[in-house]
């Protein structure tokens, strides 16, 4: 089961960074070039303990959806967002949010399986470990962007 562990370093507080980092609406604007939206649960605003989302999203010239559910949280230091239905066999995004020189230090812990068994395993180390990375890392700078400017206020006021 593949992991990425991406480690951020935000010039905000914690809160914030926390903040924006559940949020469905900043989610949609990292992800804009997969035309990514919410279809089902919750749509918009920030996202809490035992709630979901369905996202549609096309990735690799389709369009799939995938539906995650919060299962652990613990403001501002931790939420975990796992997979309840998609194309993965499974996932567990760990959100971690540690004081870091008067900022943040945000780190992701992000595991997953994939389908098709030795197929999926080839696709991990051809090209999907790399797009996953990408995907996190692009989000991780818009986090970054929206906390350490005005920005935020927009999503989280």
């Amino acid at each position: 089961m593949p992991r990425i562990e991406l480690r951020t370093e935000i010039n905000a507080g914690k809160e914030i960074v926390f903040d924006l980092s559940r949020s469905i609406d900043l989610h949609k604007i990292s992800t804009e070039h997969t035309n990514e939206t919410a279809i089902a649960g919750k749509t918009s605003g920030l996202i809490g303990m035992d709630e979901w989302v369905t996202w549609r999203a096309k990735h690799f010239g389709i369009y799939q959806k995938l539906t995650s559910k919060i299962t652990k949280f613990e403001r501002p230091n931790l939420f975990v967002d796992e997979m309840v239905e998609g194309a993965f066999k499974g996932f567990r995004h760990e959100h971690h949010f540690e004081d870091l020189n008067g900022g943040t230090l945000m780190t992701d812990y992000f595991e997953y399986e994939s389908p098709f068994g030795i197929l999926g395993k080839l696709a991990d180390k051809l090209f999907l470990l790399n797009y996953m990375t990408d995907l996190l890392a692009e989000r991780n700078k818009i986090v970054k962007d929206f906390a350490e400017t005005d920005k935020w206020k927009k999503i989280v006021a």
